[in-house]
């Protein structure tokens, strides 16, 4: 079983008041507090790469395109 990584650098990294709004709005959110992230919104289950990468947010919704998953930098 891998061992769970966090991205070592300071400052906000999770965003779980973004639970239950609309996909889009919350990556706009992400975006908006740190320009530098690439967020991208994807459907819950979809397969993905299992690298960490720190400057990377996937914003996890279901088919309705509501936030699932607390959106975290990794």
């Amino acid at each position: 079983m891998a061992t769970h990584q966090s991205c070592p650098y300071l400052g906000k990294n999770s965003w779980p008041e973004l639970l239950g709004t609309n996909g889009d709005y919350a990556a706009s959110v992400i975006k908006g507090e740190n320009s530098s992230l690439k967020v991208i919104v994807i459907l819950v289950g979809s397969p993905v790469t299992a690298d960490l990468r720190c400057d990377r947010v996937r914003v996890r919704v279901d088919k309705s395109r509501i936030v699932v998953k607390t959106p975290t930098a990794g």
